[in-house]
């Protein structure tokens, strides 16, 4: 039986991590923020520079022939076609003695089927008094139209019944008048033929009957349909109110611009791949975060808590640079002028102890000026390190950011602590830093994080790395027996073999 001292824990990473997401997508606020409120502007702007014409609406009850519970709606919808003719529009600028042409006019005007049987028409003019003209007039002609196609289809049914009405009569004296040239004799055939034709003529007669009877019944069904086809609601201007227009097109630009907004920050997000929290961003580094420093705030009820984190922010750099026994540097990421005032403010704290220099590399004359401070710690530049006295503290300051010489790194401290802004850089540029400062032999104390997620949770100490956190003095990595190994790092021990008998064991 073997056993091993060595055992891994391995946590699945997300395909996409929400929580990540919506920390990047809340840092992004600038941009959703400024969406919404172009929409809203848009919304507004819209309400009051494309007003809609005048308009007017009227309904129609419709009464068809053919009307069932049942109906799909396929006869309104009939109606609804009919009305969008050129004949029914003509029909309406005869009435209004209007030039206009009729093609013209149907782009003017839509008509909705309510129900089955309600045609809502609305009609658009130059004023609301044309509108309301144009749909009494409208809703006059598709009223005296179906009205004449009902007229046209009943007269032409009656017409068709009468006609054979008029054959059936016509058939039924041919049947008599052979009836009136046989007698009755003793042949029983001629008795059977004479029954037969009696009994045709009492079915002829019952037809032309029928026929009577559906032809009066056509022609009176018929006023039913017209007067059941009638304005039900007279031509009236819809009313409209500019401010509730102008809230109702801000409100629709608003929502619309915020959700564009939200798309693209979280498009941007995903693509752009910038860790923003704690955990990401150490785990990106190989570096623990000991201390953090909140973006700029103008509200003054928060700039006392600002000013106390940046003095935790000191203390914290300043044990480090204390317990690290050989020059430390500071190396910036996307906070140039944040790393250069830690710097001097840490280079200040330490000039009670002795004489401070900060080795400036950063790019700028920022950290230049403050050094031209009265009484403040001595600012030289990299090219200057060598004029320093023998017993001077140097603090160096620096870049890792894009085109940054990494050779020149080593020469500004032999360990280092990264200053970086939380969602500036890459995941694949955080990579090669760690990947840069390993090459150059340059050991991580940690990370500052400026201007963080203020609400992260995430824990950003790595328990598994080098430094698991700030715990006084750290041990300067060497190489030993020319394996490059750390003095803190044993190798790992062979897996123990247990004897599984005394026999074993001897």
């Amino acid at each position: 039986m073997t056993t091993s001292t060595t055992s891994r824990s391995e946590t699945a990473v997300p395909l996409l991590d929400l929580h990540a997401l919506v920390a990047a997508v809340r840092r992004r606020r600038r941009l959703w923020c400024s969406m919404a409120l172009i929409g809203l502007l848009l919304g507004a702007a819209t309400a009051v520079l494309l007003k809609p014409p005048p308009t007017a609406v009227t309904t129609v009850l419709v009464a068809h022939e053919s009307d069932q519970p049942n109906d799909p709606g396929t006869l309104i919808r009939t109606d609804v076609a009919l009305l969008g003719t050129t004949r029914i529009a003509g029909a309406a600028l005869g009435a209004l003695n209007s030039p206009e042409r009729a093609e013209d006019f149907l782009r003017e005007y839509t008509a909705t089927g309510l129900t089955n049987n309600l045609l809502l028409i609305t009609v658009t003019g130059a004023s609301q008094a044309q509108a309301v003209a144009r749909a009494k007039a409208l809703a006059d002609a598709f009223v005296a139209d179906h009205a004449q196609r009902i007229q046209a289809a009943s007269d032409a049914e009656a017409k068709a019944l009468l006609g054979q009405r008029d054959r059936m009569r016509d058939e039924l004296a041919q049947v008599n008048k052979e009836i009136g040239t046989r007698t009755p004799g003793n042949d029983p055939r001629a008795s059977a033929s004479i029954e037969s034709l009696f009994a045709h003529r009492a079915e002829l007669s019952s037809r032309i009957t029928d026929f009577d009877q559906r032809a009066a019944e056509a022609r009176t069904g018929m006023p039913k349909l017209v007067a059941g086809t009638q304005i039900v609601d007279s031509p009236r201007a819809v009313p409209h109110s500019v401010p509730k227009a102008v809230l109702t097109d801000a409100a629709i630009g608003l929502v619309l611009g915020l959700v564009l907004g939200l798309a693209l920050a979280a498009v941007g997000s995903v693509v752009a791949d910038r860790p923003v929290l704690r955990r990401e961003i150490a785990a990106h580094l190989g570096a623990s975060v000991i201390a953090e420093l909140p973006g700029r705030t103008g509200r003054r009820w928060r700039r006392g808590r600002a000013r106390a984190a940046q003095e935790r922010l000191t203390a914290t750099v300043v044990r480090a640079v204390r317990g690290a026994g050989e020059p430390v540097s500071l190396l910036e990421l996307g906070c140039a002028r944040s790393a250069g005032l830690i710097a001097w403010n840490v280079a200040k704290a330490l000039a009670v102890e002795g004489p401070v220099a900060v080795v400036d590399a950063l790019p700028g004359p920022e950290l230049a000026a403050l050094g031209r401070e009265s009484g403040g710690p001595a600012v030289v530049r990299a090219q200057d390190v060598a004029d320093l006295p023998q017993r001077t503290r140097r603090l160096g300051v620096g870049s890792v950011a894009p085109g940054a010489a990494w050779l020149d790194l080593p020469h500004l401290g032999a360990q280092t602590v990264l200053v970086v802004r939380a969602g500036h850089a890459g995941a694949a540029w955080l990579h090669t830093v760690a990947r840069q400062l390993t090459d150059q032999r340059i050991p991580v104390i940690g990370v500052v994080l400026i201007d963080p997620d203020p609400r992260d949770r995430t824990d950003g100490t790595l328990w598994d790395g080098l430094y698991t956190a700030l715990r006084g003095h750290h041990e300067r990595l060497v190489r030993r027996n020319g394996t490059g190994l750390p003095r803190a790092v044993r190798p790992a021990m062979p897996p123990v073999r247990v004897p599984d008998s005394d026999q074993e064991a001897r």
